[in-house]
């Protein structure tokens, strides 16, 4: 079964359509919506800041030694 060459259909459809190899652009149904502030994602966010504050509330003592600790032995150290 041979196979048909498409190259050169293509080739004249985009010759018959004008200069411009690109097809036109397609027309949608429902309007396009301009910026908007979504506020369910605000409550989203907000929620999750939130919730990993409170989960990492109880490391902040332990993460302030570590780098009280660093930043003294970086100045003890000559470089």
């Amino acid at each position: 079964m041979p196979v048909p060459d498409l190259s050169s259909s293509m080739a004249e459809d985009a010759d018959e359509s004008g200069d411009s190899i690109l097809p036109e652009p397609l027309r949608t149904v429902t309007p396009l919506t301009g910026p908007h502030p979504d506020e369910t994602m605000n409550l989203i966010g907000w929620g999750m800041f939130l919730g990993l504050l409170i989960l990492l509330m109880p490391l902040l003592p332990f993460i302030l030694i570590v780098w009280l600790i660093s930043k003294v032995t970086d100045a003890l150290t000559p470089s």
